[in-house]
C-alpha cells in the first residue's frame, strides 16, 4: 500500500514512474501470500534461505539494468529489503542519484520476531545499503536515530512519516452496513485494521472483552490477515467471546473506509518502537477516536489533544483507556475530529510526501551536477581520483 501510495502521488504531480518488481506483482491480487516463498521458508534452513535471498538480488540488479537501460531514468527510489543490493549496485555503476526509504531495521526486526542465522552479514548489507543511498528516508524521528547509528551522515537522513490518500479526506460512510453485517449496531465497536502480527497484542483485547465486555457492551473487529490470526481465533473461542470478536479478513483497499468507519474506538494496542504505523494515519483522516501507548514514535505523530494515550505495557491504563472511551461519547467526537484536523494540519498526506520526495531528488540531482561540474573543470589526470557521475538531462524527471 505504502509502494502504490508513493507512486500515485509522484505520478499526480506529473512524474513519469517506472515500477522495477518481479513480474508476479502484476498479477497479484491484494493481499495474495507468497506461495512458493512461504514454503520455501518452512523447508529451507534458515542460514540457506538467506543466502537464497542474497543471490535474488543479483537477478534482480540484471533485470533492474536492463530498466535502467531502457528508460534512463533520473533517479532511483527504492524501498529497503534485507539483504537486496541490486539499488546499491545500480548506483555504484551509473551512480543514478538514490532515495532510500526505511521503514524498519530488518536485521534487529528479523532477529527477534522471525529468527535471523547470518546477524552479521546481515547488519553488514544493512549499513552499506544505508550509506550508499544520496538520502535515506525512515519513517519515524526514532528511526532516523538508528540509522544514524550504522553511520549515515545525519544530512542525508530526511524522516517521511507515512500518510493517507486523497479518498481518506473526503466525506466518509458512516459504517451502518459494516455494523449491519457484522451485529454491531448498538455495540461500541473497538477496531484493529492491519497485518496482524504478535507484536501488536491483539490477545489482550480479547482478554479485555472477555472480562468486561458484556459489562461495557464491546465488540472486538479485527480487519486483516497475518500470522497469528489464527492464535486469536483460538483465543476468542476459549475465552467464550466468539460472538462478541469479528474476524473481518482481508478487506478489498477501496472498502477500507466502510470499516473503518464502523468503529467507535481504534486501537494500536502495542506497537514497534521505531515504527510508524499507517493505520494511524487513517484511523485519523476518518476522525475515529485513538486509543494507543505513549511512545516516542507514537507522540512523533500523536497528542493528548487528538488521542488517548496510554503508558506503555500498563495493562491496567490500557483497560482504564477502554472504560473511559467507552463511556464517553462526547470525548470519542471531540479527540476524532482534533484528529482529523491534525492530517492536514501537519501534512500526513502521500501527496505531502510525495513533494518532499521530489524535493530530495532534486538536491541530489543538484550535487551530483556540481560533482560533474568538478570533474569537467579537473586538469587531465586528477579527474580519474574521482567518483564518476552520470550527466543529468533537460527531460521531465523519471524515476525507477
Amino acid at each position: 500500500m505504502h509502494i502504490d501510495a508513493i507512486v500515485r502521488a509522484l505520478r499526480d504531480l506529473g512524474h513519469e514512474v517506472v515500477v522495477a518488481a518481479p513480474t508476479a506483482i502484476e498479477r497479484s491480487t491484494f493481499g495474495a501470500d507468497a506461495g512458493f516463498v512461504d514454503t520455501l521458508k518452512k523447508i529451507v534452513p534458515a542460514s540457506i534461505y538467506e543466502l537464497l535471498e542474497f543471490t535474488y538480488g543479483i537477478l534482480a540488479f540484471w533485470r533492474l539494468w536492463k530498466v535502467y537501460r531502457r528508460e534512463r531514468p533520473d533517479v532511483l527510489y527504492e524501498r529497503f529489503n534485507l539483504f537486496f543490493l541490486a539499488g546499491v549496485w545500480l548506483k555504484r555503476i551509473t551512480a543514478i542519484p538514490m532515495l532510500l526509504e526505511v521503514n524498519g531495521l530488518l536485521s534487529d526486526e528479523r532477529s527477534r520476531f522471525g529468527g535471523l542465522a547470518n546477524k552479521r552479514f546481515a547488519a553488514w548489507v544493512e549499513r552499506t545499503t544505508f550509506r550508499a543511498a544520496d538520502y535515506v528516508l525512515p519513517v519515524t524521528d526514532v528511526l532516523a536515530d538508528l540509522v544514524r547509528n550504522r553511520g549515515v551522515d545525519p544530512s542525508r537522513i530526511a524522516v517521511i512519516r507515512n500518510g493517507v490518500s486523497p479518498e481518506f479526506l473526503c466525506d466518509a460512510p458512516d459504517g451502518s452496513q459494516i455494523r449491519q453485517r457484522f451485529g454491531l449496531n448498538g455495540r461500541i465497536v473497538l477496531g484493529f485494521a492491519g497485518f496482524v502480527r504478535e507484536w501488536h497484542g491483539l490477545e489482550r483485547v480479547i482478554d479485555l472483552v472477555a472480562n468486561h465486555g458484556r459489562k461495557l457492551n464491546l465488540h472486538l473487529l479485527i480487519i486483516g490477515d497475518g500470522p497469528v490470526l489464527g492464535d486469536l481465533k483460538i483465543r476468542a473461542v476459549e475465552r467464550r467471546v466468539s460472538d462478541r470478536v469479528s474476524f473481518a479478513g482481508l478487506v478489498p483497499r477501496e472498502q477500507i473506509i466502510s470499516y473503518i468507519a464502523a468503529f467507535d474506538i481504534a486501537l494500536q494496542p502495542q506497537v514497534i518502537a521505531y515504527a510508524s504505523p499507517l493505520k494511524l494515519f487513517e484511523y485519523m483522516a476518518l476522525g475515529r477516536a485513538i486509543l494507543a501507548p505513549a511512545t516516542a514514535n507514537i507522540r512523533e505523530v500523536l497528542s493528548e489533544k487528538d488521542a488517548l494515550l496510554f503508558e506503555p505495557g500498563n495493562d491496567a491504563a490500557f483497560e482504564l483507556g477502554i472504560k473511559r472511551l467507552s463511556g464517553d461519547p462526547e470525548l470519542r467526537r471531540r479527540l476524532g475530529d482534533a484528529a482529523r484536523a491534525a492530517v492536514m494540519q501537519k501534512g500526513f498526506t502521500w501527496a505531502s510526501n510525495a513533494r518532499r520526495i521530489v524535493s530530495l531528488f532534486q538536491s541530489a540531482l543538484e550535487s551530483a551536477r556540481k560533482r560533474a561540474s568538478k570533474i569537467d573543470s579537473t586538469p587531465m589526470g586528477a579527474a580519474d581520483q574521482l567518483d564518476p557521475i552520470t550527466e543529468a538531462t533537460d527531460k521531465p524527471n523519471r524515476t525507477s
